[in-house]
């Protein structure tokens, strides 16, 4: 026995038209407002950012006219951005009917959360601001962190890193943090470094020839400070050489520029006094 499917159109005929089209009236002046709200906000934030930049210039033009340090400018510019920014998206979530309350009240019942998430972010700022105000260093100054052995200049001082670039172009960042709680060496604080310049000789080797040849090195350097000390000692008695030691200052700035420069004139200096350099040899005897 055939079943007769044929569907019964005849229920098709009893949908109200109007259902549909009472959830699009319904529906439209919510999208069209959302639309709307999107656009004011976009638009908030273009305007919002340009101001944002405008403030900052204005700050950073009035420490430099009252002479501010370049560390301490950039330190105040890195907060005063995130400030601003952060009341610029209130500002954009209130655009979406967002209330400030509303948000006041989820950050103060995740706030123990936030508190151990961002530990390491607030001992970064108040380090940040250790260094500010002890000024252990500067921007410019050359510096080395002894707990991970990182040196270079200082480039930038931000809200909560430190931007060293090495000597051979790296950039090593740095957590404030860590510059303010452990120990550093700062090579260019007082303007001015002691070149120690050690060298061995043989035994053999005439002492106060080596001596007079590294006096003269040192007393025909141009950049060598004539207020400061010049000396030559013998530094230490080792297994295979006598190390002589020929000290003096120049500026910071100067202090690679010479060293390189005055190991090259006591290499040429020795051999052409006939002093020997010992280096490792390794003598080899066959048995016949």
């Amino acid at each position: 026995m055939l079943l007769d499917v044929t569907p019964d159109v005849s229920d098709v005929s009893k949908v109200d038209p109007g259902v549909f089209e009472k959830w699009l009236q319904d529906m439209m002046p919510k999208a069209m407002s959302f639309f709307w709200s999107v656009v004011i906000a976009l638009i908030t934030w273009y305007v919002g950012m340009k101001i944002i930049k405008f403030i900052r210039k204005l700050i950073q033009k009035g420490f430099e006219r009252r002479g501010i340090e370049t560390g301490v400018r950039q330190f105040v510019d890195s907060v005063v951005k995130v400030i601003l920014i952060i009341i610029l998206i209130i500002v954009i979530l209130n655009i979406f009917g967002i209330q400030t309350s509303s948000i006041a009240a989820a950050v103060a019942s995740l706030g123990l959360t936030i508190g151990l998430a961002l530990q390491g972010s607030l001992s970064n700022f108040a380090g940040g601001v250790l260094i500010l105000v002890l000024h252990p260093f500067l921007v410019g100054d050359y510096i080395k962190e002894d707990t991970h052995g990182n040196e270079g200049t200082v480039k930038e001082i931000s809200i909560f890193y430190t931007r060293l670039l090495t000597f051979d172009g790296k950039i090593v960042v740095i957590p404030n943090g860590t510059l303010a709680n452990s120990s550093l060496t700062n090579y260019t604080k007082e303007g001015v470094r002691r070149l120690d310049l050690k060298t061995g000789i043989s035994y053999g080797a005439d002492i106060k020839k080596a001596r007079e040849v590294l006096l003269s090195i040192g007393n025909d350097e141009e950049k060598r400070l004539k207020e400061k000390p010049l000396n030559v000692y013998v530094d230490e008695l080792s297994d295979s050489s006598v190390i002589m030691n020929l000290q003096f200052w120049v500026r910071a700035d100067d202090y690679w520029d010479v060293r390189f420069k005055s190991l090259e004139k006591i290499k040429y200096g020795l051999d052409a006094a006939g002093i020997e350099i010992p280096f490792p040899q390794l003598d080899i005897h066959e048995r016949k």
